[in-house]
């Protein structure tokens, strides 16, 4: 194995955080708050650190599939163990574990939370935890490819390892290119938002912050009503750009780059539109009673669909109260996902077309044994090698499912608090059902469940496996004998 480059790449991670820790600095410094000056002395301590760290450069920069899944799962754990230190330090966190909780559950851009009064934290504390999410949602290696120069070709292994869905390819011959592409789309998106908002009338902070969360589909709110007091105006444009957040960046580059409208024709973007609109219309009939209008129906329908299958948890009801149906739909929209590509969490839509298309090819060969037919995907044939890694990430994710379902039930909770949960956590969700409902938190949890829940978190966001490559007896005893490198 390769260590000095991983040495070397988690290095360049901590320079990263260290700088980009100096933002909530900046809000500290123009809200006038004490608590900006632990934020600069975490960001110092990153910088030396991971200057010490990058300081040699390695002999080689060769980064293989191993080295690729340790690098990505290390600086994510990296990122959040120092990124929680300033919620300890302000006092506003007390406790480690839940100043852990809440920075794993932001970079992971999931958004469950353990504060129940979140407006209590000052300006850039609610600015720093917000701003995990953006940085987590495209992923800091990305960001990295972009802007560091490392050498070799072997670097598209960073990307695939951190990137959602079951295939990740370059838009352009180079990687760093590509990421610098991804993030250009990102923040171009991301400016857009916070423009929409401030001319709705949102003020700055809130727009940038609300902006971060919808981007990243993190779900952090900035009130401890969630959304539910915006205008109707803001819920629209939050509900548009998480939905377009969930869309794939390939498809943007193709509209963007290649000038082809059929963009958002392709299969996987296709089908996410269909069950975004088939649910939002299902639950807007089922929950008029409730809502006492129409309008109002449709708005929190369309609301709250977009923000569990882009996984961002963004709330601007209780849906906890809504009828049994609507609930169901919510959670299955929590497992599909938002599609591959984008900022979104979950187990991905294309994963969930292939898996269809494969289910009725295995029942056509019982009626046509001897028929030959190829699974495709945009008109093209999807390989064996992709639809067996699809089949091995479902049975993968079910196990991992099951286990941390039956750790969490060890506190007697109910199941309904405990399925959703764990359902929440690994997807990248937010807020569940039952006792971590959306006007709950999962502060009441004990520290056990909450490690559980923070291993889910990030296996869900780095795709299981380089996450569980960690563990692996032939990869603990490789990293711990001296090497050639």
């Amino acid at each position: 194995m390769n260590k000095s480059i991983i040495r070397y790449v988690l290095g360049h991670i901590l320079i990263i955080e260290g700088a980009l820790m100096l933002l909530p600095c900046l809000v500290a410094l123009f809200y006038q708050e004490r608590n900006g000056i632990y934020f600069l002395i975490v960001a110092a301590l990153c910088e030396v650190i991971g200057f010490l760290m990058s300081r040699k450069k390695p002999k080689s920069y060769l980064i293989y599939t191993k080295e690729g899944c340790v690098t990505t799962a290390l600086s994510w754990i990296l990122l959040s163990m120092f990124g929680a230190i300033p919620f300890v330090l302000t006092g506003e966190i007390p406790s480690y574990t839940d100043a852990l909780f809440e920075t794993i559950s932001g970079f992971t851009t999931t958004g469950a939370s353990i504060l129940s009064d979140v407006e209590s934290l000052s300006h850039c504390s609610i600015f720093w935890r917000s701003f995990t999410h953006w940085i987590g949602g495209m992923g800091v290696l990305v960001f990295l490819l972009a802007i560091v120069p490392l050498s070799g070709g072997s670097n598209i292994n960073l990307m695939k390892a951190e990137s959602p869905g079951p295939t990740v390819g370059k838009l352009v011959p180079k990687v760093r290119y590509t990421a610098r592409i991804l993030y250009i789309i990102y923040f171009s998106l991301t400016l857009i938002q916070i423009a929409l908002l401030l001319f709705g009338g949102m003020n700055l902070f809130d727009s940038v912050t609300i902006s971060f969360g919808t981007a990243g589909t993190g779900g952090f709110s900035i009130k401890n009503d969630g959304m539910a007091n915006y205008s109707l105006y803001i819920k629209w444009v939050v509900t548009i750009f998480m939905t377009l957040f969930g869309v794939s960046f390939n498809a943007y580059y193709i509209l963007l780059f290649s000038r082809d409208k059929k963009a958002f024709l392709i299969d996987e973007v296709k089908w996410y539109f269909i069950i975004i609109l088939t649910a939002t219309a299902i639950i807007t009939i089922r929950i008029i009673g409730i809502s006492k209008s129409f309008g109002t129906a449709l708005t929190d329908s369309a609301f709250q669909v977009s923000s569990i299958i882009t996984t961002t948890g963004f709330s601007t009801t209780d849906f906890d109260l809504w009828d049994e149906t609507s609930k169901a739909i919510l959670v299955l929209l929590m497992f599909i996902g938002a599609c591959s590509g984008s900022t979104g969490g979950g187990i991905k839509v294309s994963r969930f077309v292939v898996t269809i298309k494969t289910i009725f090819k295995e029942i056509t060969s019982f009626i046509h044994p001897r028929c030959v037919k190829k699974i495709k995907m945009d008109g093209k044939p999807v390989e064996h090698e992709t639809i067996r890694s699809i089949n091995v990430y479902f049975i993968t994710f079910i196990m991992l499912f099951v286990i941390s379902t039956l750790l969490v039930s060890l506190e007697g909770h109910g199941f309904i608090t405990t399925f959703t949960s764990v359902t929440t956590c690994i997807n990248n969700i937010g807020p569940g059902l039952g006792k971590t409902g959306p006007t709950c938190n999962f502060g009441f949890l004990s520290p056990l469940t909450k490690y559980v829940l923070m291993f889910d978190m990030l296996a869900g966001r780095l795709e299981l496996f380089p996450l569980l490559l960690l563990f692996h007896p032939a990869l603990i005893k490789d990293f711990f004998t001296r090497g050639k490198h």
